[in-house]
Protein backbone atom coordinates (compact mmCIF):
# COMPACT_ATOMS: atom_id res chain seq x y z
CA UNK A 1 0.00 0.00 0.00
CA UNK A 2 1.68 3.17 -1.20
CA UNK A 3 0.78 6.43 0.52
CA UNK A 4 0.12 9.03 -2.15
CA UNK A 5 0.81 12.71 -1.58
CA UNK A 6 -2.59 13.27 -3.15
CA UNK A 7 -4.33 12.55 0.15
CA UNK A 8 -2.33 15.18 2.00
CA UNK A 9 -4.37 18.13 3.20
CA UNK A 10 -4.10 21.78 2.24
CA UNK A 11 -1.48 23.72 4.20
CA UNK A 12 -2.49 25.73 7.23
CA UNK A 13 -5.86 24.06 7.92
CA UNK A 14 -4.65 22.69 11.28
CA UNK A 15 -5.77 19.24 10.16
CA UNK A 16 -3.84 16.04 9.61
CA UNK A 17 -4.39 12.47 8.57
CA UNK A 18 -3.05 9.73 10.80
CA UNK A 19 -2.57 6.05 10.17
CA UNK A 20 -3.83 3.99 13.10
CA UNK A 21 -1.82 0.85 13.84
CA UNK A 22 -1.56 -1.73 16.60
CA UNK A 23 1.31 -3.06 18.68
CA UNK A 24 0.28 -5.66 21.23
CA UNK A 25 -3.19 -4.64 22.41
CA UNK A 26 -2.55 -0.89 22.15
CA UNK A 27 -3.37 1.49 19.31
CA UNK A 28 -1.00 4.12 18.05
CA UNK A 29 -0.89 6.76 15.35
CA UNK A 30 1.61 8.20 12.87
CA UNK A 31 1.17 11.26 10.69
CA UNK A 32 0.53 10.23 7.07
CA UNK A 33 3.11 12.81 5.99
CA UNK A 34 5.85 10.63 7.49
CA UNK A 35 4.75 7.45 5.69
CA UNK A 36 6.02 6.42 2.25
CA UNK A 37 4.25 3.07 2.04
CA UNK A 38 3.00 0.09 4.03
CA UNK A 39 4.23 -3.37 3.03
CA UNK A 40 3.97 -6.95 4.17
CA UNK A 41 6.98 -8.18 6.17
CA UNK A 42 9.91 -9.41 4.09
CA UNK A 43 13.02 -11.35 5.19
CA UNK A 44 15.24 -9.37 7.56
CA UNK A 45 19.02 -9.64 7.76
CA UNK A 46 20.14 -9.67 11.39
CA UNK A 47 22.96 -7.26 12.30
CA UNK A 48 25.22 -8.42 15.17
CA UNK A 49 25.75 -5.95 18.06
CA UNK A 50 23.13 -3.53 16.75
CA UNK A 51 20.85 -1.52 19.04
CA UNK A 52 18.25 -3.70 20.85
CA UNK A 53 15.41 -1.88 19.03
CA UNK A 54 16.84 -2.82 15.61
CA UNK A 55 15.42 -6.03 14.20
CA UNK A 56 17.82 -5.97 11.25
CA UNK A 57 17.91 -4.55 7.73
CA UNK A 58 15.90 -5.14 4.57
CA UNK A 59 16.46 -4.33 0.93
CA UNK A 60 13.60 -2.40 -0.63
CA UNK A 61 13.86 -1.27 -4.26
CA UNK A 62 17.62 -1.20 -4.07
CA UNK A 63 17.78 0.68 -0.76
CA UNK A 64 19.04 -0.89 2.47
CA UNK A 65 16.75 0.19 5.31
CA UNK A 66 16.81 -0.49 9.08
CA UNK A 67 13.80 -2.23 10.64
CA UNK A 68 12.76 -1.02 14.11
CA UNK A 69 10.71 -3.43 16.24
CA UNK A 70 8.13 -1.21 17.94
CA UNK A 71 7.25 -4.05 20.31
CA UNK A 72 10.72 -3.71 21.84
CA UNK A 73 10.66 0.10 21.76
CA UNK A 74 7.39 0.12 23.70
CA UNK A 75 8.54 -2.66 26.07
CA UNK A 76 5.55 -4.83 25.28
CA UNK A 77 7.43 -8.08 25.91
CA UNK A 78 7.11 -11.14 23.74
CA UNK A 79 3.63 -10.53 22.42
CA UNK A 80 2.66 -13.11 19.84
CA UNK A 81 3.12 -12.48 16.14
CA UNK A 82 -0.03 -12.11 14.06
CA UNK A 83 -0.95 -12.75 10.45
CA UNK A 84 -1.72 -9.07 10.00
CA UNK A 85 1.79 -7.76 10.74
CA UNK A 86 3.00 -4.90 8.57
CA UNK A 87 6.09 -2.81 7.88
CA UNK A 88 5.50 0.96 7.87
CA UNK A 89 8.14 2.57 5.64
CA UNK A 90 8.76 6.15 6.82
CA UNK A 91 10.84 9.14 5.83
CA UNK A 92 11.68 12.00 8.19
CA UNK A 93 14.80 13.63 9.64
CA UNK A 94 16.35 13.15 6.19
CA UNK A 95 16.34 9.36 6.48
CA UNK A 96 14.17 6.33 5.78
CA UNK A 97 13.29 3.89 8.56
CA UNK A 98 10.95 0.87 8.63
CA UNK A 99 8.76 0.23 11.69
CA UNK A 100 7.47 -3.29 12.40
CA UNK A 101 3.89 -3.25 13.77
CA UNK A 102 1.25 -5.90 14.43
CA UNK A 103 -1.53 -4.44 12.30
CA UNK A 104 -2.51 -1.33 10.35
CA UNK A 105 -6.21 -0.57 10.65
CA UNK A 106 -7.35 2.72 9.12
CA UNK A 107 -6.68 6.36 8.31
CA UNK A 108 -8.33 9.14 10.35
CA UNK A 109 -8.68 12.78 9.38
CA UNK A 110 -8.59 14.94 12.50
CA UNK A 111 -7.72 18.39 13.77
CA UNK A 112 -4.55 19.04 15.74
CA UNK A 113 -6.93 20.57 18.28
CA UNK A 114 -8.27 17.07 18.99
CA UNK A 115 -4.84 15.86 20.09
CA UNK A 116 -4.29 16.30 23.81
CA UNK A 117 -0.86 16.63 25.35
CA UNK A 118 -0.16 13.63 27.61
CA UNK A 119 -0.21 14.43 31.33
CA UNK A 120 3.08 14.51 33.18
CA UNK A 121 1.40 12.31 35.77
CA UNK A 122 1.53 9.26 33.50
CA UNK A 123 3.97 10.22 30.77
CA UNK A 124 7.12 11.48 32.52
CA UNK A 125 10.21 12.88 30.83
CA UNK A 126 11.17 9.71 28.98
CA UNK A 127 7.85 8.94 27.31
CA UNK A 128 7.60 8.25 23.61
CA UNK A 129 4.00 9.53 23.59
CA UNK A 130 3.46 13.08 22.33
CA UNK A 131 -0.32 13.16 22.07
CA UNK A 132 -3.57 11.35 22.89
CA UNK A 133 -6.55 11.14 20.52
CA UNK A 134 -9.90 10.10 22.03
CA UNK A 135 -12.05 7.97 19.75
CA UNK A 136 -15.56 6.75 20.62
CA UNK A 137 -14.49 3.38 21.99
CA UNK A 138 -10.71 3.67 22.38
CA UNK A 139 -7.74 6.03 22.46
CA UNK A 140 -4.95 6.42 19.93
CA UNK A 141 -1.49 7.34 21.21
CA UNK A 142 0.70 9.48 18.94
CA UNK A 143 4.30 8.30 19.10
CA UNK A 144 7.39 10.52 19.09
CA UNK A 145 9.18 8.81 16.21
CA UNK A 146 11.99 11.39 16.16
CA UNK A 147 12.79 10.60 19.78
CA UNK A 148 12.80 6.86 19.07
CA UNK A 149 15.32 7.32 16.26
CA UNK A 150 17.48 9.62 18.41
CA UNK A 151 17.52 7.00 21.19
CA UNK A 152 18.75 4.41 18.68
CA UNK A 153 21.36 6.70 17.13
CA UNK A 154 22.07 9.96 19.01
CA UNK A 155 24.13 11.18 16.03
CA UNK A 156 20.86 11.73 14.14
CA UNK A 157 19.77 14.29 16.74
CA UNK A 158 20.71 17.92 17.29
CA UNK A 159 24.40 18.26 18.07
CA UNK A 160 25.14 21.51 19.86
CA UNK A 161 28.89 20.90 19.72
CA UNK A 162 28.90 21.93 16.06
CA UNK A 163 27.98 25.46 17.16
CA UNK A 164 31.26 25.86 19.04
CA UNK A 165 32.92 26.38 15.66
CA UNK A 166 31.16 29.73 15.39
CA UNK A 167 33.09 31.13 18.37
CA UNK A 168 31.81 33.71 20.85
CA UNK A 169 28.72 35.57 19.64
CA UNK A 170 26.49 38.22 21.18
CA UNK A 171 22.79 37.92 20.34
CA UNK A 172 21.22 38.39 23.78
CA UNK A 173 19.36 41.56 22.72
CA UNK A 174 17.32 39.54 20.24
CA UNK A 175 14.09 37.91 21.44
CA UNK A 176 13.17 34.57 19.83
CA UNK A 177 9.92 32.63 20.21
CA UNK A 178 10.12 28.85 19.69
CA UNK A 179 7.14 26.49 19.35
CA UNK A 180 8.21 22.85 19.90
CA UNK A 181 6.18 20.12 21.59
CA UNK A 182 9.02 17.71 22.43
CA UNK A 183 10.57 18.37 25.85
CA UNK A 184 13.77 16.67 24.72
CA UNK A 185 14.09 18.91 21.68
CA UNK A 186 13.18 22.06 23.62
CA UNK A 187 16.16 21.36 25.91
CA UNK A 188 18.49 20.65 22.97
CA UNK A 189 17.34 23.74 21.07
CA UNK A 190 17.69 25.92 24.18
CA UNK A 191 21.25 24.70 24.81
CA UNK A 192 22.18 25.17 21.17
CA UNK A 193 20.73 28.66 20.80
CA UNK A 194 22.39 29.70 24.06
CA UNK A 195 25.71 28.42 22.73
CA UNK A 196 25.11 30.49 19.57
CA UNK A 197 24.53 33.66 21.60
CA UNK A 198 20.73 33.66 21.53
CA UNK A 199 20.03 33.82 25.26
CA UNK A 200 16.61 35.49 25.15
CA UNK A 201 14.35 32.64 24.01
CA UNK A 202 10.71 31.97 24.97
CA UNK A 203 9.52 28.36 24.48
CA UNK A 204 5.97 27.12 23.94
CA UNK A 205 4.70 23.54 23.73
CA UNK A 206 2.40 24.19 20.78
CA UNK A 207 1.47 26.73 18.15
CA UNK A 208 -1.68 27.85 19.95
CA UNK A 209 0.21 28.99 23.07
CA UNK A 210 2.85 30.72 20.92
CA UNK A 211 0.21 32.57 18.91
CA UNK A 212 -1.67 33.65 22.04
CA UNK A 213 1.60 35.04 23.42
CA UNK A 214 2.24 37.07 20.27
CA UNK A 215 -1.36 38.28 20.14
CA UNK A 216 -1.18 39.43 23.77
CA UNK A 217 1.83 41.60 22.93
CA UNK A 218 0.05 43.53 20.16
CA UNK A 219 -3.20 43.63 22.18
CA UNK A 220 -1.26 45.57 24.81
CA UNK A 221 -0.47 48.17 22.15
CA UNK A 222 3.18 47.17 21.79
CA UNK A 223 4.99 46.97 18.46
CA UNK A 224 5.76 43.32 17.80
CA UNK A 225 9.10 44.04 16.13
CA UNK A 226 10.32 45.71 19.33
CA UNK A 227 9.31 42.75 21.50
CA UNK A 228 10.06 39.68 19.31
CA UNK A 229 12.45 39.46 16.40
CA UNK A 230 11.94 35.88 15.15
CA UNK A 231 9.64 32.84 15.43
CA UNK A 232 10.88 29.25 15.05
CA UNK A 233 8.25 26.54 14.84
CA UNK A 234 8.01 22.79 14.53
CA UNK A 235 5.22 21.41 12.29
CA UNK A 236 3.73 18.54 14.31
CA UNK A 237 2.25 19.90 17.56
CA UNK A 238 -0.97 19.28 19.51
CA UNK A 239 -3.63 22.02 19.47
CA UNK A 240 -2.10 24.01 16.58
CA UNK A 241 0.50 22.83 14.09
CA UNK A 242 3.36 24.93 12.73
CA UNK A 243 1.82 25.48 9.31
CA UNK A 244 -1.36 26.88 10.85
CA UNK A 245 0.67 29.02 13.27
CA UNK A 246 2.69 30.44 10.37
CA UNK A 247 -0.45 31.14 8.36
CA UNK A 248 -2.11 32.98 11.27
CA UNK A 249 1.02 35.10 11.84
CA UNK A 250 1.35 36.01 8.17
CA UNK A 251 -2.37 36.86 7.85
CA UNK A 252 -2.30 39.17 10.88
CA UNK A 253 -1.57 42.79 9.94
CA UNK A 254 0.37 43.45 13.13
CA UNK A 255 2.31 40.16 13.22
CA UNK A 256 2.98 39.55 9.53
CA UNK A 257 6.35 41.33 9.53
CA UNK A 258 7.70 38.73 11.99
CA UNK A 259 10.14 36.34 10.26
CA UNK A 260 9.07 32.69 10.70
CA UNK A 261 11.43 29.74 10.24
CA UNK A 262 9.92 26.25 10.19
CA UNK A 263 12.33 23.77 11.83
CA UNK A 264 10.97 20.27 11.37
CA UNK A 265 11.83 16.68 10.50
CA UNK A 266 9.18 16.95 7.76
CA UNK A 267 11.07 19.40 5.54
CA UNK A 268 11.61 17.41 2.35
CA UNK A 269 11.63 18.50 -1.27
CA UNK A 270 8.16 17.01 -1.78
CA UNK A 271 6.73 18.78 1.30
CA UNK A 272 8.60 22.11 1.24
CA UNK A 273 5.83 23.71 -0.79
CA UNK A 274 3.44 23.37 2.16
CA UNK A 275 5.54 25.83 4.19
CA UNK A 276 5.88 28.18 1.22
CA UNK A 277 2.09 28.28 0.76
CA UNK A 278 1.53 29.54 4.33
CA UNK A 279 4.26 32.20 4.00
CA UNK A 280 7.19 30.79 5.98
CA UNK A 281 10.29 32.92 5.46
CA UNK A 282 12.51 29.83 5.56
CA UNK A 283 12.45 26.12 6.30
CA UNK A 284 15.18 23.98 7.82
CA UNK A 285 15.13 20.21 8.25
CA UNK A 286 15.92 18.73 11.64
CA UNK A 287 18.55 18.06 12.82
CA UNK A 288 20.48 20.69 10.76
CA UNK A 289 20.98 23.04 13.70
CA UNK A 290 23.95 24.87 12.17
CA UNK A 291 21.84 25.79 9.16
CA UNK A 292 19.09 27.01 11.50
CA UNK A 293 21.54 29.29 13.34
CA UNK A 294 22.82 30.77 10.08
CA UNK A 295 19.25 31.39 8.89
CA UNK A 296 18.46 33.07 12.23
CA UNK A 297 21.45 35.38 11.78
CA UNK A 298 20.18 36.26 8.29
CA UNK A 299 16.73 37.34 9.45
CA UNK A 300 17.43 38.73 12.91
CA UNK A 301 20.57 40.84 12.60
Amino acid sequence: MEISNGILLDSGTNELEIIEFEVGHSRFGINVIKVKEIILPIPVTFIPHSHPYIEGIIQLRGEVLPVVDLKKVLQLGNSATTENEKYIVTEFNQQKVVFHVHNVSQIHRISWGQIEKPSDMYSGDTTQIIGVIKQNDHMILMLDFERIITEINPETGINKNTIKKLGTRERSSKKVVVAEDSALLRKLIYDTLFEAGYENVEFFENGKDAYNYLEAIVSDGKRIEEEVQLVITDIEMPQMDGHHLTKKIKEDNQLSKLPVIIFSSLITESLRHKGEIVGADDQVSKPEIMELILKMDKYIL
